[in-house]
């Protein structure tokens, strides 16, 4: 009796706890897989009674102990497992449909409330698992309809850009290097300051910006999962964003494919630009693009310019602490330029450090001894006045070759110590006179004997007015425009010796006048061009006519237009200093025309020529005996003239000085036979001066940079055939009518045929 209630009990309880469906409308049972010998025994043993109290028979239930709540485990042979497949997650209705029958000798009551219990549960399991599968069935539902439309909307940006065959990485905007003839980098232009291939590159500085932005980069296939998701918490904790999950082959796609902007739409775009890239190119090639065009700050494009900006030096020459810290600057270029904010920039290249280590790139002991040597940062070269001449240059090469797309290196005139010497002679004469006179601004050129320009400012500063004036800037050059007059005049027979009348004139409604207002009667050509006398300067230019004199300043090398009337003798039509310099410039070489140049040869990153300079043939455009002449009535302006201030000691020189109506202009034009410079004052606006003139800021201007430019250099003596005497200055006379036409005449060509 007791071996079959027990085989029941055991029987109906393994079939509760482990039995599971079998086929369609029958039940599958457990497997245990136990020798018979160990099958459980659930027996009622003495021990397994409660013990008996008054009151109450045999069989009635009894009161538990306290410590006695829970039931006594089934003794299990432990030497062999259990083996048993798990419940189907729709075997809600086992219990129910197992029916066991209660045991002898209790109520069965009892075995109904249990029923109705076990139905309960069975109910509430039920709902809570049709509750979660509704859960699963609509998170699925979802996921598909996203991905669909995913799908659909990436097909959607493929079919915005163009197709996968003609994409083509642009290439990386070229850069201009500018040689000195000393072989030094005079000036830089473009967005980049040259290519570095990786192979160049220390190993540290692209294992600096791969452990600090993209630390998988090696193992990823465009854009990072996993940096998405970190990237998106961190802006959920921040409550914006802070940090982006975009790899390095993602900021370069954006860089060279895309706009700026933040859309939805572009991001999408930047993944499949991504990915074609991560098809198309090696990671290496996508790193080194990356390098040479990404912005570090301070106008820097690629590694090459920022290195340079900042350390000065090569990027293929940088230090560990270096290459931290560049890689430091490509999150926030601006906030942290070490030029600007050293000490945020060090906090960065330290945490770029600590990345480097964990990555495993360097050792801890490697980003200690990087953390304790901080790196020199260069201070930015001052905006100085290589900027004008930078700028020329750039111009003049698109005109010499037009558009190039790589790297070319500029071989110019332009000498660096020049240079410091002009700016230097324009600054401190503004400094310390400019506010005295009225005059706010500036410009020097000097150019050599064959129309190299040695030194070009533009103006008092770069960094406040990047308007070149020495060769934009048209302005009035007043009495310095004489000479061509004088020559047009010795062109037509005439000789210093020559007289004119130097007396009030009239020409219709237009009387000019001396500036001094004070007339000198009778005056040799030689005086009256020293002593810059207004009046004969119109009479000449009259008398060889103004569309003559014209068309020689034009054969000169004066370019701008100028107005064929009786004025244009004072210097009424506007110029630029360039020109001004240029149309001297046969003066001092002998009589040959020149074009002022600047540019001698360019070439690629490899040495291929693609331009040289090809000296032109001589020209003359001055005979010989005139550039004699002219030489010795403008060498008597610096020793007795208007450029009596002219300090030049040993030098055999000659100039001339100008000054436009008002005082609006102040000129001085001078050269020896080494060099010709033209130095101009006055006022970006064109309001007066202060009476500034040719005769004294100009002068002073000139000798400062004469004096330091031909230091060292052989003394040399100006050219031409002509060796004239010396003159006094001429006597003031009263006023004196002039000489009808008809007489004036016969007495110049007996003065011609006779002398005197």
């Amino acid at each position: 009796m007791h071996t079959r209630a027990g085989a029941l009990v055991s029987e109906g309880f393994l079939r509760t706890m482990f039995g599971r469906w079998g086929k369609r409308g029958e039940r599958r049972e457990p497997v245990f897989d136990f020798k018979p010998e160990a099958e459980l025994d659930l027996r009622l043993t003495e021990n397994d009674r409660p013990s008996g109290r008054s009151g109450r028979g045999r069989d009635a239930p009894q009161r538990r102990d306290k410590g006695d709540t829970e039931r006594r485990a089934p003794r299990v042979d432990e030497r062999r497992p259990l083996r048993f497949e798990p419940l189907p997650d729709d075997d809600a209705s086992y219990d129910e449909e197992f029916d066991m029958a209660p045991a002898r000798g209790r109520k069965s009551s009892r075995g109904k409330s249990r029923s109705s219990s076990t139905a309960r549960r069975t109910t509430g399991r039920k709902r809570k698992r049709s509750f979660i599968g509704r859960i699963f069935r609509f998170g699925m539902t979802v996921a598909v309809l996203g991905g669909i439309a995913l799908a659909g909307l990436l097909v959607y940006e493929i079919g915005k850009l163009p197709p996968i065959h003609e994409l083509a990485v642009p290439k990386r905007p070229p850069s201009m290097t500018m040689i000195a003839p000393n072989t030094m980098v005079l000036a830089t232009r473009g967005e980049t300051a040259g290519f570095v291939g990786i192979e160049e590159m220390p190993p540290d500085l692209p294992n600096a910006v791969i452990a600090i932005e993209d630390r998988r980069f090696r193992s990823h296939w465009g854009f990072d999962p996993k940096g998405i998701l970190r990237a998106a918490v961190e802006n959920f904790r921040a409550g914006g964003f802070v940090q982006g999950g975009s790899t390095l082959t993602q900021q370069l796609a954006k860089n060279i494919f895309l706009t700026p902007d933040r859309s939805l739409e572009r991001k999408f775009q930047e993944l499949i630009l991504a990915g074609w890239l991560e098809m198309s190119f090696t990671k290496d090639e996508i790193l080194e693009m990356y390098l040479n065009r990404v912005y570090f700050g301070a106008g820097a494009h690629g590694v090459e310019a920022a290195a340079r900006r900042f350390f000065g030096k090569s990027a293929r020459n940088v230090s560990l602490a270096e290459a931290a810290i560049l890689a430091g600057l490509v999150q926030a270029p601006s906030r942290l330029a070490p030029t600007k904010n050293p000490d945020a920039a060090n906090a960065r290249a330290k945490l770029v450090l600590a990345a480097m280590a964990d990555a495993g790139f360097i050792t801890q002991q490697e980003a200690q001894q990087a953390f304790a040597a901080p790196s020199a940062v260069t201070p930015p070269p001052p905006q100085d006045s290589t900027g004008y001449v930078a700028d020329w240059v750039a111009s003049e090469v698109d005109r010499l070759i037009g558009p190039y797309e790589n790297d070319i290196f500029v071989d110019v005139t332009v000498d660096p110590t020049m240079q410091k010497f002009a700016e230097q002679a324009l600054v401190e004469g503004l400094e310390k006179r400019g506010k005295e006179l009225g005059v706010s601004q500036g410009a020097l050129v000097a150019l050599s004997p064959d129309g190299a320009v040695q030194a070009l400012v533009g103006g008092r500063s770069y960094a406040e007015s990047s308007f070149n004036r020495a060769i934009q800037a048209r302005r009035q050059p007043g009495s310095s425009f004489k000479p061509f007059v004088y020559l047009a005049a010795l062109e037509t027979g005439l000789t210093p010796f020559d007289v004119r009348l130097d007396a009030p004139v009239r020409y219709g409604n237009w009387s000019p006048e001396n500036s001094n207002k004070k007339y000198h009667g009778n005056v040799t050509l030689t005086q009256a061009l020293a002593f810059s006398l207004n009046t004969v300067a119109v009479r000449l230019a009259v008398e060889v006519g103004p569309q003559n004199v014209a068309n020689l300043a034009a054969e000169l090398g004066i370019h701008s237009k100028l107005t064929p009337n009786a004025s244009l003798a004072l210097g009424t039509s506007e110029v630029t200093p360039l020109e001004m310099a240029t149309a001297y410039t046969p003066f001092a070489n002998g009589g040959a025309r020149v074009e002022p140049y600047v540019v001698t040869r360019i070439t690629d990153a490899e040495g291929k020529v693609i331009y040289e300079r090809q000296a032109p043939p001589r020209v003359d455009v001055i005979a010989p005996e005139y550039v004699g002449m002219m030489n010795s009535m403008l060498r008597e302006t610096l020793r007795v003239g208007t450029a009596s201030k002219a300090e030049l000691p040993g030098w055999d020189a000659a100039g001339k000085t100008g000054t436009s109506q008002d005082y609006r202009d102040a000129w001085f034009v001078g050269y020896t036979t080494n060099m010709v410079t033209a130095v101009w004052l006055g006022n970006d606006d064109n309001s007066p001066t202060k009476r500034a003139s040719g005769s004294n800021l100009p002068v002073t201007v000139w000798s400062s940079f004469m004096q330091r430019a031909l230091e060292g250099v052989p003394v040399a003596q100006l050219p031409g055939e002509w060796n004239p005497r010396s003159y006094d200055p001429p006597v003031q006379q009263a006023p004196v009518a002039e000489a009808p036409a008809i007489i004036q005449k016969p007495v110049n060509f007996l003065k011609r045929l006779f002398g005197g």
